[in-house]
């Protein structure tokens, strides 16, 4: 499998700088045999647009825009200009590892060499259609490297469920459409198994994980025992990723950069794929 980017693409730097990593960071042993071709190779979003319908977490503050102005000023020009509010949680977005770890990283203290690098796009959609509250175990991830190989060192593996196409229907890709406490216990939707989550950590090493669904842990789950492996770890996770459907098994790179919130637990990610032509 090909290993982390030799070429760093500055993207949305205004939004998504991470202060204590810098593109340097990316030492000589984290850099490939291979070279990114922005020239020709395709560039794939995977992060789902905010809007109204962005789905959170039954009990998180949604998504909301508020126009300040948009239009026409005195001087005869056009300006446009918003604001904003939503939980940290939702959406397409990064949990740092303080999310489930009292000594893990704030969202801009996670390096930049945790959140870019070669990936690799784990299916189990099979599994998931069949189980909605599937747990994606060391059999299923043995079972993807037995036909592309075994997963490197520091490469950010991604979770392909297939939930995505579910977005940004609510009651099909949570389980239900209800808000508050009381719709928690109606959560359904796959997630990564402890052991599977231990096994990427102890025995892959990986970078970084993400997954196509509103939460690493399925939505059954009352311990968040994954969240916790992976934060104690200091491994950044993914959640809500979209477009799993455009990318190969392997012979792609990730760069993820959240909103470099102070002290965050997480915060909305600008995701994307570089994958060779």
């Amino acid at each position: 499998m090909r290993g982390s980017l030799v070429v760093v693409v500055a993207v949305a730097t205004g939004l998504a700088g991470l202060a204590t990593g810098r593109i340097d960071e990316l030492v000589a042993q984290d850099r490939p045999s291979g070279e990114v071709d922005l020239s020709s190779d395709r560039l794939v979003d995977l992060s789902h647009s905010f809007n109204r319908r962005t789905i959170y977490w039954p009990t998180a503050t949604k998504f909301k825009l508020t126009e300040v102005a948009d239009g026409q000023t005195e001087g005869g020009w056009h300006y446009s200009a918003n604001d904003f509010q939503a939980a940290e949680h939702g959406g397409t977005h990064l949990d740092s590892p303080i999310h489930f770890s009292a000594n893990g990283d704030t969202a801009e203290d996670v390096p930049l060499r945790k959140v870019v690098g070669s990936a690799v796009n784990v299916d189990v959609r099979s599994q998931a259609n069949a189980d909605r509250d599937h747990l994606v175990n060391v059999a299923d991830i043995e079972a993807f490297e037995a036909a592309n190989g075994r997963i490197a060192p520091n490469t950010i593996v991604l979770l392909r469920t297939g939930w995505s196409s579910r977005w940004p229907d609510a009651r099909r890709y949570l389980g239900t459409a209800r808000r508050g406490e009381a719709a928690v216990p109606e959560l359904h939707f796959p997630g990564l198994h402890v052991d599977a989550a231990r096994f990427l950590v102890e025995q892959r090493r990986i970078r970084a994980v993400g997954i196509d669904t509103a939460s690493i842990d399925r939505g059954q789950s009352t311990m968040f025992e994954a969240h916790r492996v992976l934060a104690a770890a200091q491994v950044p996770v993914f959640e809500n990723v979209a477009n799993l459907d455009r990318l190969p098994a392997e012979g792609f790179h990730v760069i993820a950069l959240p909103m470099k919130i102070e002290g965050g637990s997480g915060g909305p990610l600008r995701a994307m794929a570089i994958v060779e032509r």
